[in-house]
């Protein structure tokens, strides 16, 4: 109590201090009601997640159980590889492969930085070793080669080394009948690689008709976002073009495109509602119903 009185003292400037009595007003007393802002617990982080939709908040407890989704209005959060392969793979048992093929700064790129500085702080931060990981396990007894993109890793960008690990997991998949997923969530073509970047959509592409040949079935999922390059070449080669829901599809961002042909876009542009409305995909899928989903598909195809 007698600190409260003499909080109020200081507030009514009765110790006639002045200044000292205005700056008074801010100070919070430590063992009373009120403690000092410095002092104040903060929330620690990666316990809450906030909807970028619809902005409903919940626990990232309560979102790991919904698979991602917002409990809310559906809005399908972004996820990495990590939690693709928990969420498909049986018993989240797989093997990661071709972990050791690495990007290197072939044209010594520097734009704010060298990209070999840029490489080494990302490998320095995460655990993420490329753009894309490849994950070999089964989906309800059925096996299934996966190529999962990381959007931490430089926006999920197409390098040389994404190219090559595809590459080499259609190999596998050739050698051991194995079908083919590749999960799209990318910003486009690596610039500090150039034409190392580009020669890939042509090598990539090349390699799935290998499997056309083979009667292998490669499968596209296409997650929010899929630009530039990768939606332009090997996103739309699959024997079935699937999408998350509301995910964005396309070459250029509707922003650009709209700024290009001054012109207001359709309502939905480049979601993946409107881009199966107009035949670019097979069929929607929640990620909730993904497993099932895609379980029916490869027995389907495997029968």
């Amino acid at each position: 109590m007698k600190q409260e009185e003499d909080f109020e003292a200081n507030l009514a400037g009765e110790d006639g201090q002045g200044e000292e009595a205005k700056r008074s007003w801010f100070k919070r007393i430590k063992k009373g009601i009120l403690t000092s802002t410095a002092e104040k617990k903060e929330t620690p982080e990666g316990l809450w997640s906030k909807c970028p939709e619809c902005g409903y908040i919940c626990t990232m407890t309560e979102l790991r159980e919904s698979l991602f989704v917002c409990p809310k209005c559906n809005h399908h959060h972004r996820i990495g590889s990590a939690e693709y392969f928990e969420i498909l793979f049986d018993d989240n048992k797989y093997d990661v492969l071709f972990e050791n093929i690495r990007s290197k700064d072939f044209l010594h790129f520097t734009d704010l930085k060298s990209y070999g500085k840029r490489l080494d702080e990302i490998w320095s931060k995460t655990d993420i070793t490329d753009s894309i990981r490849i994950g070999k396990g089964s989906i309800k007894g059925l096996d299934l080669m996966i190529g999962c993109m990381d959007f931490e890793f430089i926006g999920g960008s197409l390098g040389s080394v994404m190219g090559e690990r595809i590459a080499r997991a259609i190999d596998v998949c050739l050698e051991e009948k194995i079908p083919l997923m590749i999960i799209c969530k990318s910003g486009g073509a690596r610039m500090m690689e150039s034409a190392f970047s580009l020669m890939q959509l042509a090598k990539v592409s090349g390699k799935l008709s290998q499997l056309t040949d083979a009667k292998i079935p490669y499968i596209s999922l296409q997650t929010d976002p899929s630009f530039g390059g990768i939606s332009a070449s090997f996103g739309m080669l699959g024997d079935l073009n699937i999408a998350e829901p509301g995910a964005l599809i396309g070459f250029a961002g509707p922003r650009v495109i709209k700024e290009t042909i001054k012109k207001d876009l359709p309502e939905g542009f480049q979601r993946s509602e409107f881009l199966l409305e107009h035949g670019f995909l097979d069929f929607i899928v929640p990620r909730k119903e993904l497993k099932e989903k895609l379980a029916t598909v490869l027995s389907l195809f495997k029968n």
